[in-house]
């Protein structure tokens, strides 16, 4: 398994793989745990005990569990990057922005459905990160715009990044919705999604 990024939330970052591995374990677990028992009855004492590490381990990376959730939520938003890019790479580019915004949501959609403790923390969205400047969906619509504006044989400038995160706010907000009503994601409003971004972006973009 890959390890974990350099994240932001981190007390002290991972030199040596076998720290990197650890840390790697620890994510896992809060991930685990998030789904069995919430964020509100998470504890770093359990996270120790799943990942099989001393508690001094965890307190080595993470200054309590909100921290560990933030570090989650970051490492969330690198796999999913990672995801978008291969899934593009194998596509080819030939379907343009379409194809572009495709990968987007599907691979979002798969994560929310598969990926242990995204269900609940995604990239920050439920269990805030970082500070007003760094929030969630604008750290998002910043990455997609920087990973698809070649699609849009267009360079990145203020309106672009407008368009991406009105794109990504509408998107989150009816995801949401499509998952409250149904675990795992109402497909008439998650169609219903796709045409309204769709247009969006063809009025937007086009």
């Amino acid at each position: 398994m890959k390890p974990v990024p350099h994240a932001t939330s981190l007390r002290r970052a991972p030199v040596q793989r076998r720290s990197a591995e650890r840390l790697t374990r620890i994510l896992d677990a809060c991930a685990d745990l998030l789904d069995e028992v919430g964020y509100d009855a998470l504890s770093t004492r359990a996270v120790a005990l799943r990942a099989g590490v001393p508690i001094g381990s965890v307190y080595r990376f993470f200054g309590n569990k909100r921290a560990m959730a933030d570090a989650l939520a970051e490492r969330n938003l690198e796999r999913y990057t990672e995801r978008v890019v291969r899934r593009l790479s194998d596509a080819g580019g030939e379907g343009g922005w379409r194809e572009g915004m495709d990968a987007v949501l599907d691979e979002y959609l798969d994560m929310k459905r598969t990926a242990p403790g995204f269900a609940l923390v995604d990239f920050g969205n439920q269990i805030p990160v970082g500070v007003r400047h760094s929030e969630p969906n604008r750290r998002v619509a910043d990455r997609l715009m920087d990973l698809l504006s070649g699609y849009l044989d267009r360079a990145p400038d203020e309106d672009l990044r407008r368009t991406f995160l009105i794109a990504v706010e509408t998107a989150d907000t009816l995801i949401q919705l499509a998952f409250r009503v149904d675990p795992e994601g109402d497909g008439k409003i998650i169609d219903e999604m796709r045409g309204l971004l769709r247009a969006y972006m063809e009025r937007a973009l086009e």
